[in-house]
């Protein structure tokens, strides 16, 4: 009786664990690394919210911000062997992926942030999430950091001239490299936090950067002048493993989806609102003259970079720059 007992209990216990243990949540880990509080790192939590609300019980979403887990080299690496499931880089870190995203690096391509979000979200831009499938990664999202300005511990920007020979810092890319080269200035790649000290003693002249990234590194304190170029783009693409993604039940698939798009809308919200936001505070600081560019200067400047066009439209596409553009009032 006793033996009988023990098997029908046991019988019982394995009944109820099976189908709790096959319910339990899928983990998504999205590792990024910025601070939480920027628009970056509001937009992976506004993620996890939304996910674990449209789909209860079934995801896990953990969040890793400030290079918790992977830092910037190592986190492309996390996510193609699956140790996180999404990860958001600046698109400059994808040109060895796809050369088709460097059409966001082309200088002086789109008039305003608004043109961005048209070009993103067309057919053409949609379609660059696929253009890694091959190396095992597909875009959900564009996030946005900015438009980047130029400055100078000069007295004058408005005109290509005003570069020449000055020595500006560059992150890794081929085409910023080529910009100032068609400047005739000098592009230095040097890491994010050595900037500050660079511009204050003097090895380097310049840089280029997003109004929230200038305000927040105190870039306004040491230099003279800041150009309201709109000459480039700070963006992320949001990617995950193709494998992992593909794998996924539907409703999973589509319950994250919705999450990211509105994760995306909230970030890109807090990103345009810190960058007019900074810009009222670097205005109000008065400590680096700001110069507007008047139609006449931003087409001397887009002439000055048309060889830059020029060099890399046979790696991103002469149809793909002309939709790009089509995308400007």
């Amino acid at each position: 009786m006793k033996l009988t007992g023990w098997i029908l209990a046991g019988a019982a216990a394995l009944s109820f664990s099976l189908p709790a243990f096959a319910q339990a949540p899928i983990v998504v880990k999205f590792s990024h690394v910025v601070a939480e509080s920027t628009p970056k790192g509001q937009g992976a939590l506004k993620f996890k919210e939304v996910a674990e609300k449209l789909l209860p019980g079934k995801v896990d979403v953990q969040v890793f911000p400030s290079s918790q887990l992977f830092g910037d080299g190592k986190e492309m690496e996390a996510l193609l062997l699956g140790d996180v499931q999404f990860i958001a880089p600046s698109l400059s870190k994808f040109d060895r992926y796809t050369k088709k995203i460097q059409i966001f690096d082309l200088p002086f391509l789109f008039d305003d942030i608004a043109a961005v979000d048209r070009f993103q979200q067309s057919p053409e831009g949609l379609a660059l999430f696929d253009e890694m499938k091959n190396r095992g990664l597909q875009g959900v999202a564009y996030w946005h950091n900015g438009m980047k300005q130029l400055s100078t511990n000069r007295d004058q920007l408005t005109r290509p001239e005003h570069t020449k020979g000055l020595k500006f810092r560059i992150q890794a890319s081929d085409v910023l490299e080529a910009q100032f080269r068609a400047l005739g200035a000098n592009p230095q790649k040097m890491a994010f936090a050595e900037v500050y000290q660079a511009l204050q003693t003097g090895v380097v002249d310049g840089q280029e950067n997003t109004w929230s990234n200038i305000h927040s590194q105190k870039f306004h304190e040491v230099q003279k002048t800041i150009a309201v170029t709109n000459h480039g783009l700070v963006d992320y693409m949001v990617v995950t493993n193709l494998k992992w993604w593909e794998g996924l039940p539907a409703d999973v698939r589509e319950g994250l989806t919705k999450a990211m798009a509105e994760a995306t809308a909230h970030a890109n919200k807090l990103a345009n609102d810190l960058n007019e936001r900074d810009l009222k505070r670097i205005q109000e600081a008065g400590k680096a003259k700001i110069q507007e560019l008047s139609a006449e200067d931003v087409a001397a400047w887009r002439k000055a970079m048309e060889p830059v066009w020029k060099k890399f439209e046979g790696d991103i596409g002469a149809d793909l720059i002309k939709a790009a553009m089509s995308h400007n009032k």
